[in-house]
């Protein structure tokens, strides 16, 4: 579905993402983790064409067998945002924003509201939700919307930065409950960013570790976590903390 072959991003003489391979195929969680300034964020925008004008991109990124994926940004593929509700219209209720999304794709009336309704039950949300403004939900909410939002647009594949970072606990087992459920029994493609090992280990299949923008290890994610390659993948997984048991 996503097909990445030597992806270079620059500013400058200073390489900022460099992915010689990475695949997202039908109903594959792919996780990239890394530490912050690592180039992950980075691969993400350039396969959405979303890149400051200031970066030069070379490489290779193809999805659903198109070479410029950035055609079919909010259809086929989605981006799900660290923090949602910063990125909703703050004047506009929910309901109102997911309605002129669908219709800026061509989808109006009754096939919208289908389409609403079953992307809400889809991520445990009531109907109700789409009266309020984005200052009347909460993070957990906001995050489950725009995965609605998402769904409703019919993508196939979600790329996730960080969805569960600024949640607390609680909240983020949700988030990360649906997205398993969707990834699992949807066949949703996920490319997931993230820092949270312990997140990455629940429901990724395969794991990309990048550091100062180079991939350093890449693998199933079982291998990955059971016998890690990388110096450096070995830190991240140390670093990772273990609550006691009960």
């Amino acid at each position: 579905m996503i097909e990445i072959r030597d992806l270079e991003v620059r500013i400058g003489d200073r390489v900022i993402a460099a992915v010689p391979h990475l695949d997202v195929g039908p109903g594959q969680c792919v996780a990239i983790v890394g530490e912050s300034g690592s180039g992950k964020t980075t691969t993400l925008l350039a396969i959405l064409g979303l890149l400051d004008e200031a970066a030069t991109v070379t490489g290779s990124i193809e999805a659903f067998g198109v070479r410029s994926p950035s055609t079919l940004r909010g259809s086929k593929i989605a981006l799900v945002m660290q923090s949602p509700q910063g990125a909703l219209t703050p004047t506009m209720r929910l309901g109102t924003l997911l309605r002129r999304a669908l219709a800026l794709h061509g989808v109006r009336g009754r096939a919208a509201a289908d389409r609403t309704r079953q992307a809400l039950r889809d991520v445990l949300l009531e109907d109700e939700i789409l009266r309020r403004y984005p200052h009347q939900v909460s993070g957990g909410q906001a995050q489950r919307f725009a995965l609605a939002l998402a769904l409703a647009l019919g993508a196939e594949v979600i790329l996730a930065d960080e969805p569960t970072s600024a949640l607390d606990v609680t909240v983020q087992a949700e988030v990360v409950a649906v997205l398993r459920r969707l990834h699992e029994e949807r066949g949703l493609a996920v490319l997931l960013v993230s820092h949270d090992l312990a997140l990455v280990s629940s429901i990724a299949d395969h794991v990309v570790v990048m550091k100062d923008g180079q991939v350093v290890e890449s693998g199933p994610a079982a291998e990955m976590f059971a016998h890690p390659a990388a110096g450096y993948t070995r830190e991240l997984i140390a670093a990772t903390p273990e609550l006691p048991d009960a």
